[in-house]
């Protein structure tokens, strides 16, 4: 077994069993798409309200979290959004431990009635896990010694023992997370350089750990007004890795990505692609705001 939960180990003995379940975390895909306007506007009214009503019926509980469960009928956490702009018109964040349940519904909305009417355009296939360079207990407090800390003393064992209490949860919620009941959110994936003389993955561990580090504390700044899900797309996706923040407020979400840009980990080795901003809402309401109905 893996000390690195999300991980697979690959070094110890016995067969593997075959499973699209993975051991740790779950998979994640983001959908986007645009409306066919001609394609809307060959319907009868009858086909439309029919269409609306088939449309909504598609999903589960939308925009907050249910248990995962076998054989449960809809997926652990399904999440939907007016996008902003003209890249698309709505897009959906599933994730579930089987990938087959999260493309179902991916497949669900363009086999509708209104999926006639709708032109897919964006996706992204990814899972969650924990990452390397989120720190065990042990390597927190060598970190903490390292910048001069006394473990003798009562605040660095008050320090470490409240990140020891805090990191089962932390790690939970980076494999199976809770979406929050936010208003805004924004993807993007990102990869990191290859470049001669900026190669992220021919740096030693600890350096790219010192940058994530930084990068870190960056965020923590944001504490209570954004979070964020990082999830892989590795041997998945084009892009190495997606990026999924929420925000209370559209102001944190600029603010979070201008603050964290001159950090090292992404000045010098960060590149990113298109970004989508949602603002979350349910699929009545989607269609509503896109004209669809009344």
């Amino acid at each position: 077994m893996s000390n690195q939960p999300g991980r697979l180990d690959h070094t110890s003995g016995g067969e593997i069993p075959a499973s699209l379940v993975p051991e740790h975390g779950m998979h994640c895909s983001h959908f986007y798409y645009r409306w066919d306007r001609t394609a809307l506007s060959e319907l009868a009214e009858f086909e439309l309200e029919e269409a609306a009503d088939e449309f909504v019926k598609l999903f589960g509980p939308v925009n907050f979290s249910q248990p995962d469960s076998d054989g449960a009928q809809w997926p652990a956490r399904t999440q939907m959004g007016l996008v902003s702009g003209d890249k698309a018109d709505f897009g959906i964040m599933v994730m579930d431990s089987c990938p087959l349940k999260v493309e179902k519904v991916n497949q669900q909305i363009l086999a509708s009635q209104l999926g006639l009417c709708l032109e897919p355009t964006y996706s992204f296939v990814s899972m969650s896990e924990i990452s390397e360079y989120v720190p065990t207990v042990e390597q927190f407090t060598k970190r903490m010694q390292l910048e001069g800390g006394d473990p003798e003393s009562a605040s660095f064992q008050t320090r470490v023992k409240g990140y020891s209490d805090r990191l089962p949860m932390m790690n939970q919620n980076r494999i199976m997370p809770a979406f929050p009941d936010w208003p805004v959110c924004c993807f993007y994936p990102m990869n990191k350089r290859r470049d001669p003389g900026a190669n992220w993955f021919d740096l030693p561990f600890s350096a790219r750990s010192e940058m994530m580090s930084e990068h870190a504390r960056s965020g923590i700044q944001f504490m209570g007004k954004v979070t964020q899900l990082i999830t892989v797309g590795l041997g998945l996706e084009d892009w190495e890795w997606g990026v999924t923040l929420w925000a209370k407020n559209p102001t944190y979400l600029k603010e979070i990505v201008y603050q964290m840009r001159f950090d090292k980990a992404s000045a010098l080795f960060a590149e990113f692609g298109p970004f989508y901003t949602s603002y979350l809402m349910s699929p009545q309401d989607v269609l509503k705001h896109c004209q669809i109905i009344d």
